[in-house]
């Protein structure tokens, strides 16, 4: 049975201060979406649905890689053009896309709840997200098992932990989270390249359990994670978040785009590895081709086995009982509520209604139920 979320909230339920930041964030959107050109991954045709939508920009929260393989998919198999898009930009990160959405630089942002919530509760951001992709976040603590060893939230006093600038806020989560004071802990900026806890120069690295934490791990050496969700910070990530405005005024532009991702997803679970992970290459090198100084040059080029064990890994995330009885990219209120009650122990006091908005997803699945069988 079918668990449905919440209803569609009405804009004016956000605060005056908010409605004023929403009239101007709009009036900058309209000058943005006018030079949004094609940064890259444009590779849609004309849209070949009922209606055009044109162009949108979709930002990714890391780089090319196994994380967006349903994205590539709807590429590489005409979603996008059958939704009626003449193209989807998908821009590199790493970016929780929450400045650029609120900026109107792009239309949707695969960010984090940790991001949005913070943003909501901070600055009063009149941001939404419509679904997400992991059902649980990926965020780990990485240590050496020989090391730092940081098995518990307490294990981090006293310690160095490298920490990514954009990843400061999610960070500043399992902090507040778990009640540890943030002077107790000593956080030093770091990229996302693992050396510095192989080399001894931190104690602790904020990771992925679907990366970093594999590459360590296949350099040898016995590690310990300390994941997020099973430590106080149970939220949603890869997240499809969009602003107040825009989702009131483009509501089925939205639900196109949504279907052309769960078709792209459903994709990842039934096509061969290898295919996948060579889709998955070819993406990552056409960025690595077009900049220079993406990351995707800078770590050079990727390594299909961990390429495909970053893929197992993250299935986990996406896939569980939830999606399997709803469907892809559903939150059921529960989720929502378990997200919202992480982000105030972690500080960031947001409510359901103001941080979700899963309308759309409940009524593609109502109106498409073949979509739920996305593993088949």
């Amino acid at each position: 049975m079918k668990i449905h979320a919440l209803s569609h909230r009405s804009p004016k339920r956000r605060s005056t201060r908010r409605a004023g930041l929403l009239v101007a964030t709009s009036l900058v959107a309209a000058l943005a979406l006018a030079a949004c050109g094609s940064d890259d991954d444009g590779d849609g045709g004309s849209g070949s649905g009922d209606e055009s939508f044109g162009e949108i920009s979709l930002q990714y929260s890391w780089i090319k890689n196994e994380e967006f393989a349903g994205e590539f998919y709807a590429y590489e198999n005409g979603y996008y053009d059958e939704a009626g898009f003449d193209a989807v930009n998908g821009i590199s990160g790493p970016d929780t896309g929450v400045a650029k959405l609120l900026s109107g630089t792009v239309e949707v942002a695969l960010s984090d709840s940790a991001s949005v919530g913070a943003a909501i509760a901070e600055q009063d951001a009149p941001l939404t997200i419509i679904g997400a992709t992991f059902q649980k976040n990926p965020f780990t603590i990485l240590s050496l098992a020989d090391g730092g060893d940081i098995a518990t939230p307490e294990d981090m006093i006293g310690k160095t932990i490298g920490v990514q600038d954009s990843n400061a806020s999610v960070f500043a989560a399992i902090l507040n989270a778990n009640g540890i004071d943030p002077a107790d802990v000593d956080v030093v900026p770091v990229d996302f390249d693992p050396t510095p806890l192989i080399e001894g120069d931190v104690d602790g690295f904020m990771a992925y359990l679907t990366n970093e934490a594999i590459t360590v791990e296949n350099a040898g050496f016995e590690i310990t994670n300390l994941p997020y969700a099973e430590n106080g910070v149970p939220y949603v990530a890869e997240t499809f978040t969009v602003t107040d405005q825009y989702l009131a005024e483009n509501r089925e532009l939205l639900k196109q785009f949504l279907i052309a991702e769960i078709k792209g997803w459903s994709d990842v679970f039934t096509e061969p590895t290898d295919d996948t992970v060579a889709l998955i290459t070819k993406y990552y090198d056409q960025a690595a081709s077009e900049n220079d100084e993406g990351l995707e040059s800078v770590f050079g080029a990727l390594d299909p086995a961990k390429t495909a064990q970053g893929m197992e890994a993250q299935l986990e995330l996406v896939a569980t009982e939830d999606t399997a009885a709803n469907g892809l990219f559903t939150i059921t209120p529960e989720l929502q509520q378990q997200t919202v009650d992480s982000l105030a122990a972690a500080g960031w006091e947001v409510s359901v209604e103001e941080m979700f908005d899963t309308s759309i997803i409940d009524e593609i699945y109502e109106e498409n139920p073949d979509l739920m069988e996305y593993d088949s």
